[in-house]
């Protein structure tokens, strides 16, 4: 059994606990650690009283002061929409074709655009607009709608296939899958990969051909090219939104297609629209 070791001259009294027998010395806190405690304690109590700071059901305690990051934030964006409302009125009220006639508000109206971009449309087309499957490329010449600035404009406004707007733009390819035989199809995607390529089985090509002039062409075009007007895509220039291989083709026309966009105007200011309008043709494929 451990033995109490015998306390030398100037120890400390004991706090009276014993364990395995080790006393404890009663050493106290030295104060100006105390009197740190006690203060940073008093700052605290002060500060939930005078900041949000206690989590509730529905928020938190607001506080006194009633302060908050959020109308801190406010107040800035308040503040930037102030500063710029002089330039956003000029970018409302000009022909959109003319803006970049107008070197200060083109350059405005890229910048603004870039933001609103990569805030509200990057999460689809991608932060360089090179799109993903099931999302177009921005950056090439293989608009769907038509990619002048008008198109452009009018898509983003309205957005596609949605049922928020009287005005968005609509297609809809029908699920051949209930309306051809599954021969028939093999034989019309052989059609449509010769159109821009290699077939995987030409003998079947022909017989494709006619299936396609049957039930396809009054959307894509006799020979393929596709129609703005109706949103149908141009299916000779080996630019696929969801894919170009065998597989996916097959499943593209037996379940079709469907994709949704917003409609933006609304969600955004008509500035902001004109804004990313503008930053969105001058990528590379606007017309």
């Amino acid at each position: 059994m451990s033995k109490t070791p015998p306390k030398q001259k100037g120890d400390p009294e004991t706090t009276g606990h014993v364990w395995d027998g080790i006393e404890e010395f009663n050493n106290p806190l030295p104060r100006w650690w105390l009197w740190t405690l006690y203060a940073c304690i008093v700052w605290a109590l002060a500060y939930t009283v005078a900041y949000p700071a206690w989590p509730m059901i529905k928020g938190a305690t607001t506080g006194v002061l009633g302060w908050s990051t959020r109308a801190e934030v406010a107040e800035e964006i308040a503040a930037v929409n102030e500063g710029n409302a002089a330039i956003n009125a000029r970018l409302d009220s000009i022909e959109l074709s003319t803006i970049t006639t107008d070197p200060e508000l083109d350059t405005y109206a890229i910048s603004a655009g870039r933001a609103v971009f990569k805030t509200w449309c990057a999460q689809c087309h991608g932060s360089g607009a090179a799109g993903a499957v099931g999302y177009p490329n921005l950056l090439d010449d293989a608009w769907l709608w038509g990619g002048d600035i008008d198109s452009i404009y009018t898509t983003i406004a309205h957005g596609i296939r949605n049922e928020e707007d009287d005005d968005a733009r609509y297609s809809e390819m029908p699920a051949f899958g209930e309306i051809l035989e599954p021969g028939e199809i093999t034989e019309v995607v052989n059609y449509v990969m010769s159109l821009s390529g290699d077939a995987p089985e030409p003998a079947l090509v022909s017989k494709g051909a006619t299936v396609f002039e049957e039930n396809c062409s009054s959307c894509h075009g006799e020979d393929g090219s596709g129609n703005r007007d109706l949103g149908a895509p141009d299916l000779t220039d080996a630019l696929w939104l969801y894919g170009g291989d065998f597989d996916t083709l097959m499943q593209t026309v037996t379940f079709s297609r469907f994709g949704v966009m917003p409609a933006w105007l609304g969600r955004l200011t008509e500035a902001e629209v004109r804004a990313v309008t503008i930053y969105v043709h001058q990528l590379g494929g606007g017309e």
